[in-house]
């Protein structure tokens, strides 16, 4: 009884080697990209109050992001289009590159559409929101 071998049936190590396969196939691989609505987004409270959202924008513009607010939800898109050629003696290369990142986020509260800042600054997008006045807690008197 030399040629049988015993199995464990909790060992996926046959799973395992199969997906390793499978995933090392060439043309298979996966390709760090950024795929449409993939930007990536920090988003924390200031201290009055405030929501803010910090976005990484690398070789971003600003005239290539827009910002929105509408009913409560913030909306940032970003689009590039690129072209560069270079020509030297004998050597010719011509590069092209594009990319779309968009983001649609819902916002706490109910924040004042007409209180939002946005900057771009080193590749990174920051957006400030304001509170709406009208969702501040009021005393209600007691009788």
């Amino acid at each position: 009884m030399t040629g049988l071998k015993l199995r464990d049936p909790f060992d996926l190590g046959g799973m395992r080697n199969l997906m390793r396969a499978f995933f090392n196939e060439p043309g298979l691989e996966v390709a760090p990209t950024l795929d449409e609505g993939a930007l990536a987004v920090d988003i924390s409270e200031g201290k009055e109050g405030e929501t803010i959202v910090r976005a990484s924008l690398p070789g971003f513009k600003k005239e290539d992001v827009t910002v929105s607010v509408h009913q409560g939800v913030l909306d940032i898109k970003a689009e590039q289009t690129q072209e560069t050629e270079t020509s030297h003696e004998k050597f010719y290369r011509k590069e092209r590159r594009w990319g779309s990142l968009s983001r649609r986020i819902a916002l706490p509260g109910n924040p004042a559409e007409d209180g939002v800042g946005a900057e771009l600054k080193d590749g990174v997008l920051t957006v400030t929101i304001k509170p709406s006045k009208a969702n501040q807690p009021r005393q209600i008197a007691i009788r």
